[in-house]
């Protein structure tokens, strides 16, 4: 458990890297399931395109959505956005920073599939093959005779070599092919646009909005500090709340059983061999406890943490209004106070 739980720390310690890792690992995975999925084209009319809209959307919104689930920053970004405003005022630039961190990474591995799926041709060539130019491809002076229901169910075989009974009205190979080469076309030209945008997300961006993009990026990362902070000491009270709680349970049991059982087994051990030392420590955990012995006062404070939330102020010497600011006279130094007043 020591192992894990000093991965666990690292992990958290190199969260940027992890989650960059585990968007690359995301990404591989949805190639390799693409490569390992069993594309099968129904080849019937008003059944193709249901299925390939279905191959091409359902798996990127099931990744996307996994890709949120992985993300510590969902339940983070979720309480900061319920949250009551207390004496901290809520900041729309930092929800919206902290969610466009969260979905960049999340459409990493939903966009590697629409291309594979895109430049792999058989979703497209499922779709679409109800609309290969006949005059340009087929025998265009028998098309026309025909009715369109069995045009469409000619033209819907396409993508099933195995029951294609329209060569003499389209040349299989060379429909499969025409409709392949639009679809790779399609599909490099979304890994175009997806870069050109990324490009310009991750790096012209900032450019335009300097001071409101440093403002919003510092207080998102206050906020996942303060979060991990807050766990690391609610976990150190707690650990010295249940020594104490458990000291104090023997000690009591052994002062009940010495008396119950007089000159006995019990007696026979010296009073000051174990009571002392367990009052040792449990006076030593009290000081870690800070005056908060009971359950009803931590319940209240956590109450009060996340209802009023303290002001992002160092100094507190005059009663705080709003957002931490003292009302009624000028504002500190800022030397002596750091304040969070962010206008984006």
């Amino acid at each position: 458990m020591d192992k894990f739980r000093m991965i666990f720390q690292f992990l958290q310690s190199k969260q940027e890297s992890f989650m960059n890792g585990t968007c690359s690992i995301m990404a591989l995975a949805s190639a390799q399931m693409y490569s390992a999925f069993a594309f099968n084209c129904p080849c019937l009319p008003g059944y193709n395109v249901a299925y390939s809209a279905g191959i091409l959307l359902a798996p990127p919104l099931v990744l996307f959505l996994l890709g949120l689930v992985m993300n510590s920053n969902v339940s983070m970004l979720a309480e900061e956005w319920k949250r009551p405003p207390g004496h901290r005022a809520k900041d729309a630039a930092v929800l919206h920073c902290m969610f466009c961190s969260m979905a960049q990474r999340a459409l990493i591995a939903p966009v590697v599939w629409v291309a594979i799926t895109l430049l792999g041709g058989k979703c497209f060539l499922c779709a679409l093959c109800t609309a290969v130019p006949m005059t340009m491809l087929g025998n265009g002076s028998l098309a026309p005779g025909l009715p369109p229901p069995e045009l469409a169910r000619l033209l819907t075989r396409v993508p099933c070599p195995e029951v294609c009974d329209g060569d003499w009205l389209l040349a299989h190979e060379v429909a499969v092919c025409y409709l392949c080469c639009v679809s790779q076309s399609l599909g490099w030209s979304f890994v175009l646009l997806t870069t050109l945008l990324a490009f310009v997300v991750r790096s012209v961006r900032p450019c335009f909005t300097q001071a409101a993009f440093l403002k919003s990026k510092y207080w998102s990362h206050y906020i996942d500090s303060e979060h991990k902070l807050f766990d690391e000491t609610g976990t150190e009270h707690t650990k010295a709340f249940a020594k104490v709680c458990i000291q104090q349970f023997f000690e009591v049991m052994i002062h009940d059983l010495e008396l119950g059982h007089g000159h006995g087994a019990l007696a026979a051990v010296p009073a000051g061999s174990a009571a002392p030392t367990a009052t040792d420590g449990a006076n030593e955990e009290r000081e870690k406890l800070r005056g908060i012995t009971d359950q009803g006062t931590t319940n209240g404070l956590l109450t009060r943490w996340h209802e009023c939330k303290p002001p992002l102020r160092l100094s507190q010497e005059e009663p705080l209004v709003g957002n931490g600011w003292a009302g009624g006279g000028s504002r500190p130094s800022h030397k002596e106070v750091a304040t969070y007043f962010s206008k984006v």
